[in-house]
């Protein structure tokens, strides 16, 4: 777990030494990597594996060889190692993808400070000690017990902001006991339904900010690649957009969301691939006229892949699953099964909020209607008394009261 500080470095030699040990940083992890692409199995033959182990002796003869790199810290630029060890074990294990070059224009920057020392200075002030830097200055917004547990830090540049972030041991997630069992659908109108007819919606641009957004995107498509003004706007755009504002309001509504349900209920969430979901429209040629490419609805299928990423549908479940015990389970056709006699048809769902279901007459949100459905999968799938729901699973299926009458 990691706790965010914002940073406020002084300006001149502490902010120079700050910004050298980002860039000594992004350049250990971009030989690091490149080191690691030459290691083939044509090559494995003419010389020992590369590992951390063996790159961190080449850092140790690198920094006696040049006056430069050893100006900067070993601590972060060994950081920077062990975090590309990290990404190869991620992308290993199929839970990343290949890792990159790091860009000197990056959006992020940073690098690890291990040997932890902290101190308070007033009741929002802080002071971290940076090698080569000295104490520098952040603003508290943490409990005094998370600053004190932590055992590292990460000080990083993010589109001109300065964060620290403090490493914690995690949190015990929190075990389901007698706390009622609540089903979430994921959606796009409304971001998250429970099955007790709750709604929730991830915040995004307001109409001014979502006008100054689009007229930013617009003069920066005019503006010449590599241009000082082009540079300008970039960073305009930056901070009015997800890294910075949307993304403060985004993270904090997950935070409050996901703390909220762990806090009340016992969850299930469906099990939807996000990745799939939000694949782009596959061209389709023309077979009588070759080289020609009809409508695909490719616009449209863009917008849904955007309304599906700004709804953190992927951070959401994570952040929840960090926190409790979560039950997935299967997500097909939980939009078109009625809940209360479990007929399944597409024309159930009459639109994204109806619900009418055309063997009995049921009527419901939808959205409610497959959280619904989301819950008693889970009251199946966890039956057993001391699973993950405990012995109130082992229970019959409850169907909500419809709310039309049936002839």
């Amino acid at each position: 777990m990691s706790i965010v500080q914002r940073a406020c470095p002084a300006e001149g030699a502490q902010l120079d030494a700050l910004t050298m040990h980002c860039d000594h940083a992004r350049l250990i992890d971009n030989l690091g990597l490149e080191q690691r692409s030459w290691w083939t199995p044509s090559r494995r033959h003419f010389r020992q594996k590369i590992t951390v182990a063996s790159q961190m002796r080449d850092l140790t003869e690198a920094r006696a060889e040049f006056d430069w790199l050893r100006a900067g810290s070993t601590v972060g630029q060994q950081g920077a190692l062990r975090d590309l060890d990290r990404a190869f074990t991620n992308f290993f294990a199929r839970c990343s993808g290949y890792p990159t070059f790091k860009k000197r224009s990056g959006a992020r920057q940073g690098f690890v400070v291990r040997d932890l020392a902290v101190r308070r200075i007033n009741r929002k002030g802080g002071e971290i000690l940076v090698p080569k830097a000295g104490r520098v200055r952040f603003r508290i917004s943490r409990a005094r017990t998370d600053i004190c547990a932590a055992t590292s830090a990460r000080i990083a540049l993010t589109n001109g902001r300065w964060t620290v972030s403090l490493t914690t041991p995690p949190v015990p997630r929190r075990q389901a006991s007698t706390t009622p069992v609540v089903g979430i659908d994921r959606g796009v109108a409304n971001s998250i339904a429970t099955s007790d007819g709750r709604m929730f919606h991830a915040p995004g641009f307001s109409a001014g900010e979502q006008g100054r957004f689009v007229a930013l995107q617009r003069r920066l498509s005019r503006q010449q690649k590599g241009s000082a003004n082009r540079d300008r706007t970039k960073a305009k755009l930056a901070r009015l957009r997800l890294r910075l504002r949307l993304a403060d309001r985004r993270g904090d509504w997950i935070e409050q969301t996901t703390t909220h349900i762990a806090n009340t209920y016992a969850a299930a969430v469906e099990n939807l691939p996000i990745w799939y979901l939000t694949r782009r429209a596959k061209p389709k040629p023309d077979l009588d006229n070759p080289g020609v490419f009809p409508p695909n609805g490719g616009r449209a299928k863009s917008g849904l892949n955007r309304a599906i990423l700004a709804s953190c549908w992927g951070k959401f479940a994570q952040r929840l699953a960090q926190k409790m015990s979560v039950v997935a389970v299967p997500a097909v056709y939980t939009s078109q099964e009625c809940s209360n006699c479990g007929h399944i048809c597409p024309e159930n769902r009459e639109s994204q909020a109806v619900f009418r279901c055309q063997g009995c007459g049921f009527e419901h949100h939808a959205d409610t209607n497959a959280a619904i459905n989301v819950r008693d999968r889970a009251f199946e799938i966890e039956h057993q008394p001391g699973g993950i729901l405990g012995d109130r699973v082992c229970q019959s299926r409850k169907r909500a009261a419809s709310t039309v009458s049936v002839a």
